[in-house]
């Protein structure tokens, strides 16, 4: 069976004009084209923008969720939609949780109870490393950093939001290919890299070369940037790359 461009919009709620530059970058091809120039898309395309759909939840941009893809279509779908459902029953249990959280909240205002502050703010996620920055780098630093991210455009936070993901992506698959990080395409990545960490704050090359030594030395970032360990490594390089030749101390 094959579903036509105006039905797949229909059902999945992705504008037809979503879909047709989805097909114009490469991100998701019709299985058909026929001579009226209509698409269509076949179960296997379905599953597809599925995964689109999913990556999107995730925050991801469209050029880390093509580099996504390109790796998970050697996996089978099943695999990759296992992990995406592992996901989404975490998210389903933090939702939960908050739900609970402003329920009791509800209850308590209306009988003029009163919430421990535990109950008050169970469910909510909080930044891990808050009280470390503030210890290692002070309060001015983090406090300024909080005032850059009140400050943002729209674009900005999207940058924010999903740029270090585009750049561990798409590092994986420079490394995996063989690209020096010294490489045109792996320092535009670099720089981008460079542009987020930017709107929280402005790093020196001393600083700049601290941090990708920070992604090396501690697990958590090691682990968060990529399963595979040496592409941390294969970013703080090119981070040191990246400093040597464009910025100061």
């Amino acid at each position: 069976m094959s579903w036509s461009i105006a039905e797949v919009a229909r059902d999945s709620g992705v504008t037809a004009r979503t879909l047709r530059h989805y097909h114009a970058i490469g991100l998701l091809v019709p299985e058909r084209i026929a001579a009226n120039g209509r698409r269509y898309y076949a179960s296997q395309q379905l599953l597809r923008l599925q995964r689109i759909l999913l990556l999107r939840e995730l925050g991801l941009g469209l050029d880390a969720i093509a580099d996504v893809l390109a790796r998970q279509d050697n996996q089978s779908t099943v695999e990759v939609l296992e992990r995406h459902k592992a996901w989404l029953l975490r998210e389903q249990q933090r939702l939960g949780r908050l739900v609970r959280t402003v329920e009791s909240t509800i209850e308590n205002v209306r009988s003029g109870g009163e919430m421990a502050p535990e109950k008050v703010f169970e469910g909510f996620e909080h930044n891990p490393y808050e009280a470390e920055a503030r210890e290692r780098w002070g309060d001015a630093v983090v406090d300024a950093g909080y005032e850059r991210m009140r400050n943002w455009s729209g674009t900005d936070a999207e940058k924010a939001r999903t740029g270090y993901g585009r750049v561990h992506e798409r590092l994986a698959v420079l490394k995996a290919e063989g690209a020096e990080v010294h490489d045109l395409s792996v320092q535009e990545m670099i720089q981008l890299h460079y542009e987020v960490t930017s709107l929280f704050w402005t790093p020196t090359a001393e600083a700049y070369r601290g941090l990708g030594q920070l992604y090396v030395d501690d697990a958590r970032f090691t682990e968060a940037i990529n399963a595979d360990p040496t592409v941390a490594t294969y970013l703080r390089d090119a981070m040191n790359v990246y400093a040597d030749e464009h910025l100061s101390d």
